[in-house]
């Protein structure tokens, strides 16, 4: 049994293919065939079911796979060993990040991060908070950065900042004229949110719920962009909450319809994850510190109330 023939057997059960799987390893579709075949005969069992279009793997292959995924990732952690003692900040980084937390933070930490530490090449995808879960417990991503705490044992959080929310109110809406917000002012009811699937949305509805029950069958509108929101939101359609690093942006004319919230300021927990292996964790520490230095010039906020980013 040897590494390369568990990592073949990781990219066939990714990708439900012989041909795709050896694609992806940059090896012949004959020769990944033949290593799986080797450790099948070596193991007396058979770990993929090839009769099923996709391929789909037997209930002993299911458990072999998560073994296998372990033992692969253990074998980076050689190199990576090796890596720290040597002090090398630098080769493939996997990072996904929240789609309601790339468009502030990418573009504040990014052009500092590529300078300080040229040897990491970074490759960033936007991606659910689901997805990045799952990718981190296979080992296609190395750390990401999302709201948090997210409660699974197998991923380690280290908090960046605390992102306030800050409401947006149009004229003609009934809280226009209050300076300042109380949360047991907002009802579900009357507020413009993301589509399912954005935690930030799951957010939204959790601190509306502390305070009041909303009904299921009223008219709501929902979007997949913060930007389509406000737009909306203009059109005296409703109201909305936003991250404050989305306010940054937000023109002169429409700031006049931000309004913050009364203290403790609902916020939410923004964290660089990674999985409990703790790979690569020299490019975790040096973004973590590239991500704080900048950050702290941008929120001031001290007292604050996390809301929880998990559906309830």
């Amino acid at each position: 049994m040897t590494i390369t023939q568990l990592y073949y057997v990781l990219a066939v059960a990714e990708n439900q293919n012989f041909t795709k799987a050896a694609e992806k390893c940059f090896v012949t579709q004959p020769t990944l065939s033949m290593q799986i075949q080797k450790l099948e005969d070596q193991l007396d069992v058979q770990i993929f079911d090839r009769s099923k279009k996709p391929i789909e793997l037997t209930e002993v292959g299911k458990k072999i796979v998560n073994q296998a995924r372990n033992i692969v990732n253990e074998s980076y952690r050689i190199q990576d060993i090796v890596d720290q003692q040597k002090g090398f900040i630098g080769g493939e980084f996997k990072l996904g990040i929240i789609p309601t937390i790339m468009p502030t933070l990418l573009p504040m930490f990014l052009k500092t991060f590529i300078k300080k530490h040229p040897k990491v090449k970074l490759k960033i995808e936007e991606l659910t908070t689901d997805e990045i879960i799952t990718r981190l417990k296979e080992g296609h991503l190395d750390a990401a950065i999302a709201a948090t705490p997210l409660e699974d044992e197998s991923i380690k959080e280290r908090v960046l900042f605390f992102e306030p929310f800050v409401s947006y109110i149009p004229k003609g809406h009934r809280l226009h004229a209050n300076k300042k917000i109380d949360v047991k002012d907002l009802d579900i009811d009357d507020m413009l949110l993301l589509e399912d699937g954005h935690c930030f949305r799951d957010g939204v509805i959790n601190l509306c719920k502390a305070f009041k029950h909303h009904t299921e069958d009223k008219f709501q509108l929902e979007s997949g962009s913060i930007e389509t929101l406000i737009k909306l939101s203009n059109e005296g359609l409703g109201m909305t909450l936003l991250p404050f690093l989305h306010t940054l942006d937000i023109n002169d004319k429409e700031k006049h319809n931000l309004h913050y919230f009364n203290e403790p300021s609902p916020a939410r927990e923004v964290s660089i994850i990674y999985h409990k292996s703790e790979l690569k964790m020299q490019i975790i520490e040096a973004l973590q510190d590239v991500i704080a230095g900048i950050i702290r010039g941008a929120i001031a906020f001290q007292n604050v109330k996390i809301i929880s980013p998990l559906s309830k």
